[in-house]
């Protein structure tokens, strides 16, 4: 295999994209809507947490607050969240997930346990273990 940088994130960008093709496919036999990754990340971190102060989810999903409050509203308008004013500042915002946001996020979790089942197929516990150091060195490298 050749090791150059072009082959490498060539690679990676066709994992990427034959992942989210997977997703898509997964989330339309359900019927469901396919959001961009930021909007499923929404979901995932209200999933953590029952609600979350609207600077705490920019945070999160390591956006600024305009673009979460972009995202939030798609979501809101879809029912998937629900926004309130926070009883400690009414100038603050709670989001949280609604019964439809929930149902979502069960069925994505199942998703992605076919995606990871389909990613690691054939790696032995050790290879898979592996990869996943070594895509994580890769991301620390741009975290500098």
């Amino acid at each position: 295999m050749n090791n150059d940088v072009n082959s490498s994130m060539s690679l990676l960008s066709r994992i990427h994209s034959d992942a989210a093709d997977f997703l898509t496919q997964r989330l339309a036999e359900k019927g469901l809507p396919h959001f961009a990754s930021s909007h499923g990340f929404i979901l995932f971190q209200l999933s953590l947490q029952d609600s979350l102060p609207m600077k705490d989810l920019a945070q999160r999903i390591n956006r600024d607050k305009s673009t979460t409050t972009v995202l939030v509203r798609k979501l809101e308008q879809e029912g998937f969240i629900k926004s309130e004013s926070s009883p400690e500042d009414a100038r603050s915002k709670l989001i949280s997930l609604t019964a439809k946001g929930r149902k979502y996020n069960e069925i994505t979790a199942e998703l992605s346990g076919e995606l990871l089942k389909t990613f690691y197929k054939g790696f032995s516990e050790d290879e898979q273990q592996q990869v996943c150091g070594f895509l994580a060195r890769i991301a620390d490298n741009f975290e500098k």
